[in-house]
């Protein structure tokens, strides 16, 4: 039936523009013909205008809330940036400046103003092209901008005159205004008259005076053209024509039109920026996913008011976001200073992520230090080398094939050939000992030359495998020998992921952001955090002693200032991470409760930071500063312990650098003389 329908349509079409050729030829034949050929056209064309729904459902729409666990508003998800007012909310001037310039027979019609239809269509035909339309028709246009379209055809004016036709037998006049109002755009991501009037006049709309209303119903006939802030001298000179129109249609009084017509444009501009709000990455990450749920579920994300509640944790989220505003402040001062003179400034950029490794709710996402100006998520998007923070995938896959932390190898020279004439040669920041060196301690002060020959033992293959089950699950990883040391670009959410694992007895949990989904009554349409089960994927006792190892880390290893900076003495174990040349500094902690880590660095990978991008330098103190505030506040219980013993074991000698460094300074007289006044005052005052 409907393809019938549209080739008869498209037949009346043809024919009724060979009717405008006839009514201009022979004028006096065609005036017999011509009503009983509109009506037909007409009636052809109803089929294909919209349906008129509820109107009011514009006004009704309460769009999407993404809330934290505890129901904190973290986003919206608005459809546009509207505030919708009652029309008893809009000053009396802008509905008086509407109806004089745009309308003003409106109370008058019934949608179609007959009288100005027809002066449109004869100026028209003389060449002279005029709108006739009335405000409800431009209603019907902003409102079903697809069935009717925008074209300068006679169809789509049919189209939007039937609709105006079905709009006023439903719906009243001030339902019309109310919505029209409403709806019509004004630039700068300012929809309704509400926002327009916080954009331009930084006020309300039922405060706004009648050259404010002048103004904003002015722009109305081309919002760019007559954009105050850009061309003021057009727009005053619009606004002052919608004055003289409001004084013709006796809404101003004449006396006033001169002196008010005098008067210049004073705005007070300031653009509509809509709240970030606390998570916006994760705002970001879920609007694809919900509105796939939403369309399969039959609802819409901007008007249906759904309400999904994710498990992030409002405190520990806010936590985040403050550490990584303190950190990345910070080091961008280092960067800037570090910068050559003409080099172009880069900007530090960072990821930070929490999860819960008991069931893999994410408790925190920070996707990059500021989301206006980098919306690109360092969480979930940028795959970078994981340096030395990939090694317990090496170690955890030692275990697994029976070898002890107390296993020894000799920390020497390394040459590994890669294939193809290629030779690996893996060094570390200070010369190789010579001396027998345990798994233990090649994880705890991250040895290159034990971690490459404890690679050879195990094999890229079980590496990589292990490195899979734990959680590196999207990313490639090449199954070479220098994977040990995190050549393999990955993300910091596989990299958490894998962690929890660790954290979770050698248990793998799916990451969860959507706890469920409730409609706007918080009735449960969906839940989602308990879906997923745990995957095996390192036995459990070779999982804890690679916990137990990695406590070292914290203890005495590249990870101490967790226990000396920030004063955390829960059971923690974690790993540091720095690629080469300090392109990326990664740091990732763990306890029963919480696993959290983050990642610094530069867009580009070929700019890279001083010393102080280094791991424990660099993200170490974000991963502190939110446990720290964490344990303080008991929101994670600092008497959490792992299922394994807590090792104690006596701090390892310094490097030989710097036992140098400290014989030196013992030879020193002025550092004896100083150290000894110091430890005068010190038992003085105990």
């Amino acid at each position: 039936m409907l393809p019938i329908l549209q080739r008869a349509a498209a037949f009346a079409t043809v024919q009724f523009h060979r009717l405008i050729g006839l009514i201009k030829r022979y004028p006096l034949r065609a005036a017999f013909v011509l009503p009983a050929l509109v009506l037909l056209y007409v009636l052809l064309m109803i089929p294909f205008t919209p349906g008129i729904g509820d109107l009011r459902k514009a006004k009704s729409e309460v769009p999407s809330v993404l809330l934290a666990s505890n129901g904190t508003v973290l986003a919206e998800y608005k459809r546009i940036n509207r505030r919708w007012v009652t029309l008893d909310k809009i000053s009396p001037h802008v509905v008086n400046a509407l109806i004089s310039t745009e309308d003003h027979r409106f109370y008058q019609h019934h949608g179609i103003d007959f009288r100005r239809t027809a002066g449109a269509m004869l100026s028209t035909l003389t060449g002279d092209l005029q709108g006739g339309s009335t405000i409800t028709q431009q209603l019907a246009r902003n409102m079903y901008p697809e069935e009717i379209g925008r074209s300068a055809t006679i169809s789509r004016k049919v189209k939007e005159a039937i609709t105006a036709l079905k709009i006023e037998a439903v719906y009243s006049k001030d339902e019309i205004l109310e919505t029209y109002l409403n709806t019509v755009p004004f630039l700068y991501n300012a929809f309704g008259i509400e926002m327009a009037a916080q954009t331009y006049f930084d006020k309300s709309a039922d405060r706004l005076d009648v050259l404010e209303s002048a103004t904003l119903i002015g722009m109305l006939k081309g919002t760019s053209y007559y954009n105050p802030v850009l061309n003021p001298a057009r727009a005053k000179e619009r606004r002052n024509l919608v004055l003289a129109q409001m004084a013709k249609r006796g809404k101003l009084e004449p006396s006033r039109l001169d002196a008010l017509s005098k008067r210049p444009l004073r705005l007070d501009f300031e653009r509509q920026v809509e709240p970030l709000g606390a998570a916006p990455h994760v705002a970001q990450h879920l609007r694809k996913w919900l509105i796939t749920w939403a369309d399969s579920k039959g609802y819409n994300i901007h008007s249906d008011g759904l309400r999904v509640r994710t498990t992030l944790d409002a405190n520990i989220q806010k936590l985040a976001n403050q550490a990584v505003a303190r950190q990345m402040a910070q080091l961008q001062k280092l960067a800037d200073g570090q910068r050559k003179a003409g080099q172009e400034r880069a900007a530090l950029q960072v990821g930070f992520l929490a999860v819960d490794p008991r069931n893999g709710a994410v408790r925190a996402w920070v996707g990059s230090r500021d989301f206006a100006h980098e919306q690109f998520d360092h969480v979930s998007q940028a795959r970078r080398q994981p340096g030395s923070t990939f090694k317990p995938f090496v170690y955890g896959a030692a275990f697994m094939q029976g070898l002890s932390p107390s296993f020894a190898l000799v920390d020497q020279p390394v040459a590994i050939s890669s294939g193809g004439g290629d030779v690996w040669t893996p060094t570390d920041a200070t010369p190789p000992t010579g001396l027998p060196t345990t798994l233990r301690d090649g994880l705890v002060y991250s040895k290159n030359t034990i971690t490459a020959q404890l690679m050879q033992q195990v094999g890229p293959a079980k590496v990589g495998q292990l490195a899979k089950a734990m959680g590196i699950r999207q990313s490639k990883l090449d199954l070479v020998p220098s994977l040990a040391l995190g050549t393999s670009p990955v993300t910091l959410l596989e990299m958490v992921a894998a962690y929890g694992t660790i954290a979770n007895g050698g248990r793998y949990m799916l990451p969860v952001l959507v706890a469920q989904v409730e409609d706007h009554q918080g009735n449960i349409l969906e839940k989602f955090a308990a879906v997923t089960e745990p995957e095996p994927a390192m036995p459990r006792a070779d999982s804890l002693t690679l916990v137990d190892v990695m406590r070292g880390v914290i203890d005495q290893g590249t990870g101490i200032a967790i226990r000396q900076r920030y004063g955390i003495q829960a059971d923690v174990a974690g790993k540091t991470g720095t690629t080469q040349d300090n392109t990326d500094g990664w740091f990732i902690m763990m306890n029963p409760q919480l696993v959290a880590g983050a990642r610094v660095g530069f867009n580009d990978n070929s700019v890279t930071m001083g010393n102080w991008g280094q791991g424990a330098r660099s993200a170490l103190p974000i991963v502190g500063e939110v446990f720290q505030g964490a344990f303080r506040n008991r929101w994670l219980d600092e008497r959490a312990e792992f299922d394994i013993p807590r090792t104690r074991y006596e701090p390892a000698p310094p490097p030989p650098e710097e036992q140098q460094q400290r014989q030196q300074r013992r030879n020193d007289p002025l550092s004896n003389i100083v150290n000894g006044l110091f430890g005068r005052i010190l038992r003085q005052l105990q």
